[in-house]
């Protein structure tokens, strides 16, 4: 089988979510770890890719015992000192991504059900082509699916087949998703949440339990225009997709600035929070094309280089 033949057999479940350019253009990123940049100074490190270049950190004096092949000789020329180059050392790296796939996250549309997979998918495919250690959790009331501790391009057709079987439907319960997916983790990484957020419950407790020493934090929240901008007036029934609770209101311009002042406050209010405890937060509207997110915002704020 040609090359060509295996790239297409393992983009044809993505190329169902991701224009295959655009998969292309992801072969040149990577996840970052900020936590795991500052590293630990080792005399060698092993290389997650191959050709990838040793990066350079330090000197420090040569100890009798020391490892004669990281002497740098160049100094040892030019001053008859004897010290050791030390590099920052790369560690495994674990991703873990954990996606909204409540009732909730299909409205007002499907358009943001599937802006969530989406992501996924581009995010997952960074990791698994970087040969990261990828974990793909989807929730409702809890962990709704899940594949654990996937490595390498191999994985993609699989990962391309959890997510491509993801129904939004059913009641939401963001803490307990969050405490069982907490322990679930292993090693160090970063822990990438994809959702509204528009939990009745809150997101504080849930958040609070991803929080750790050895994860960093991204909360990525997809919002629709219809969402950040609505135009309907008039008098309407509400009814809460997930639980039946129902509220009838009229619409009037006042209502609707009320309204927006209120969501702005709350992304703002959830941006502090995550900030706060050393995290990031990204606000991503369905209106923003999903190669503009990762290679544009999620570049910026370096969670992908």
């Amino acid at each position: 089988m040609s090359e060509t033949q295996v790239n297409s057999t393992r983009h044809k479940g993505l190329a169902e979510l991701l224009d295959p350019r655009f998969l292309a253009r992801l072969d040149a990123l990577d996840v970052l770890s900020h936590r795991m940049l500052r590293g630990r100074l080792h005399g060698q490190r092993r290389s997650k890719r191959r050709g990838q270049s040793v990066e350079f950190a330090d000197h420090r004096g040569y100890v009798a015992g020391d490892d004669l092949r990281f002497v740098d000789w160049n100094i040892y020329g030019r001053l008859e000192q004897l010290v050791l180059k030390l590099f920052l050392e790369e560690q495994d790296l674990t991703v873990h991504l954990l996606l909204d796939t409540t009732g909730s996250i299909a409205l007002p549309d499907a358009a943001k059900a599937r802006y969530v997979l989406q992501l996924g998918a581009a995010l997952g495919y960074i990791a698994l082509a970087g040969n990261n250690r990828v974990t793909l959790s989807s929730f409702r009331d809890g962990l709704s699916g899940q594949i654990a501790n996937l490595r390498g391009r191999a994985y993609l057709p699989r990962m391309a087949e959890f997510l491509l079987t993801r129904n939004p439907e059913g009641i939401g319960d963001f803490d307990r998703a969050c405490k069982q997916a907490a322990a679930g983790r292993i090693g160090s990484g970063v822990m990438i949440v994809v959702s509204d957020f528009l939990f009745k419950e809150g997101y504080a407790s849930g958040l609070r339990r991803l929080i750790s020493s050895q994860y960093e934090l991204y909360a990525i929240q997809v919002l629709s225009p219809q969402e950040t901008e609505p135009t309907i007036t008039g008098d309407l029934k509400l009814v809460d997709v997930e639980d039946g609770d129902t509220a009838e209101i009229t619409v009037s311009a006042a209502l609707l600035k009320y309204y927006k002042q209120n969501l702005a406050a709350y992304c703002n209010e959830l941006k502090e929070f995550c900030v706060g405890r050393g995290g990031a937060y990204v606000l991503a509207s369905t209106a923003t094309p999903i190669e503009t997110l990762v290679l544009d915002t999620l570049r910026r704020i370096r969670l992908v280089r």
